[in-house]
């Protein structure tokens, strides 16, 4: 069983916090990766951690539903999206670092990104989004990041970093995600992609968004989970019958689609299967951690992806019912793998 840490466990732990967040504009023309620029591209982010000048600063990247708020703060009012992890006290311990975090560029958040309704925003890559952090840590005045912490689409980012920018960062470690994406999960989030297409094109892009949720949520997790909680019968409906795990599967597609954009969510899914990075050009420092029941990563493309890294690189294997989501989880079992990360770890 896994032990987690909540915010108000840590805060009793925590030392002098200090919160500080702003908009930074990128003027002029912004070039991407695969074409086009944004102009005036808008930054939002925030910095969390210990008061001190020279406190050491990690970026944590999660997914492309991951906001700018990290971890929940006493009295802020916001939820963090990766409680438990990161904040007073945990793994990645905001009593000793300085924790960034920025909303992706064509996310749902506050930095720049798609209007509802509007389909004509340009592909974003992984290289892009490491521009901004790049141009991000010029604007707070750093020299350099102590870590990326990356997990699922911020692994991605932290890969690309380190292979545009291997002096601005002492050490990156990517969760789930490898220098490329695998055919199968590309074939699962094309579909997510077309069914948010579609709808939108009816102008129903929420309920598109909807449904799209609820196929990426099967694949999220493993089928040992799904076998444990929803192997009851269905119930008998006036239109039919209906699953438990169909239940669960539109609840939570149905509370997602109130809160993302659609153009969004297709926006940084096509990201994700754009994703390419040379393993041979990384000459950072790395860690990887991959879940042997991960669907979408799986673990002989991260096991590929350590024995190419040009830097000296370590794979730590977990085994979780959570799958792709064990990021979220299981905190005690990569609790280790971050400490030594964080340390400056591992040996050669």
């Amino acid at each position: 069983m896994t032990t987690r840490v909540t915010a108000s466990q840590a805060e009793d732990r925590s030392v002098a916090q200090e919160a500080r967040e702003g908009i930074l504009t990128i003027a002029g023309d912004l070039p991407l990766q695969f074409g086009g620029t944004l102009g005036d591209v808008k930054v939002a982010w925030r910095l969390t951690g210990a008061r001190s000048g020279d406190t050491p600063i990690v970026a944590a990247l999660g997914g492309i539903s991951a906001s700018r708020v990290v971890f929940s703060e006493a009295n802020a009012g916001q939820q963090g999206w990766w409680n438990g992890v990161v904040g007073p006290g945990c793994p990645v311990d905001s009593n000793r670092f300085a924790i960034l975090g920025f909303d992706f560029l064509g996310a749902s958040g506050d930095s720049t990104g798609p209007m509802a309704g509007d389909s004509r925003f340009p592909s974003i890559s992984a290289f892009d989004q490491a521009e901004i952090l790049h141009r991000l840590i010029a604007h707070l005045g750093a020299k350099r990041l102590h870590a990326i912490v990356g997990a699922s689409y911020g692994g991605m980012v932290a890969l690309a970093f380190a292979e545009r920018y291997p002096d601005e960062v002492g050490h990156i470690v990517s969760i789930s995600a490898a220098d490329h994406t695998h055919p199968m999960a590309t074939a699962w989030r094309s579909v997510q992609r077309a069914i948010v297409r579609h709808a939108a094109s009816r102008g129903e892009g929420a309920e598109g968004l909807k449904l799209a949720r609820a196929l990426a949520m099967a694949t999220y997790r493993s089928p040992a989970e799904f076998a444990a909680r929803f192997g009851g019968p269905p119930t008998k409906t006036d239109s039919g019958f209906r699953f438990p795990v169909e239940s669960y599967l539109f609840a939570r597609g149905d509370a997602y689609a109130q809160r993302y954009i659609p153009e969004a969510f297709v926006c940084l899914s096509e990201s994700i299967d754009l994703h390419f990075v040379e393993p041979a050009k990384i000459r950072v420092p790395t860690t990887l951690i991959g879940v042997l029941e991960d669907q979408l990563v799986p673990i002989a493309d991260m096991r590929s992806l350590r024995d190419r890294v040009a830097a000296r690189c370590r794979l730590t294997e977990l085994s979780s019912v959570y799958g792709h989501d064990a990021f979220l989880k299981e905190v005690e079992a990569m609790r280790p793998v971050l400490a030594e990360a964080l340390s400056g770890g591992p040996e050669p």
